[in-house]
């Protein structure tokens, strides 16, 4: 009985030491090193193909994001309007370079997580009403097969990403270094009355 009692009690102590280490900086880093390695080389070079240049987006994009609109439109992009395709196809474009690179950073990590989880939605929304992609590739939840592209591999994706936007990028991160900055300043100008009611 003793010896079991002192298992248990070695094995909170090592958990809680673990916690203490780990706490504030491990789970936000590994969320982002995860979001480095597997989805930002994917969505940056799916962001390339709607680009000619920097400021400048090409004609694949609305195919890929807005092809109901190009259909509708005879194929000429041209005439598909700003409100609401054109602008979809603008926010989808550069969302999928600035989100990535903001969450790799970890700057305004929990917005840009938000808008990832977002583009993501909105992503198999496409391709589930828009590129018509068949039942196999769409999946099931709860069901044997843990490899559809849609329902198990995006809401594996997403997973890191909600971590992200409840719990924000941790210690190792630009959001860390401008609060610490911001904290700093705003403690100084209490000190000096700057920001005191009666100043």
């Amino acid at each position: 009985m003793t010896s079991a009692v002192s298992l248990i009690e070695f094995y909170r102590r090592t958990v809680r030491q673990l916690d203490a280490i780990l706490d504030g900086w491990f789970l936000g880093l590994f969320a982002r090193l995860v979001f480095l390695a597997v989805l930002v080389p994917y969505y940056l070079n799916s962001a390339l193909t709607k680009f000619d240049g920097p400021l400048s987006i090409a004609d694949s994009a609305y195919y890929q994001i807005a092809l109901p609109a190009v259909d509708a439109a005879g194929g000429d992009v041209s005439a598909v309007s700003f409100f609401p395709w054109g602008l979809m196809v603008f926010l989808g474009s550069y969302g999928e370079i600035i989100f990535p690179l903001l969450l790799v950073a970890g700057l305004f990590t929990r917005i840009a997580a938000l808008g990832m989880i977002g583009f993501i939605i909105v992503q198999s929304l496409t391709d589930i009403l828009v590129h018509n992609v068949d039942a196999t590739t769409i999946g099931a939840l709860f069901d044997r097969f843990p490899d559809s592209v849609i329902l198990d591999q995006r809401l594996l994706w997403i997973f890191p990403l909600v971590y992200l936007a409840v719990k924000g990028a941790g210690l190792f991160s630009l959001d860390k270094l401008l609060c610490t900055i911001w904290t700093r300043r705003y403690s100084a100008h209490e000190k000096s009355g700057r920001l005191s009611p009666t100043a």
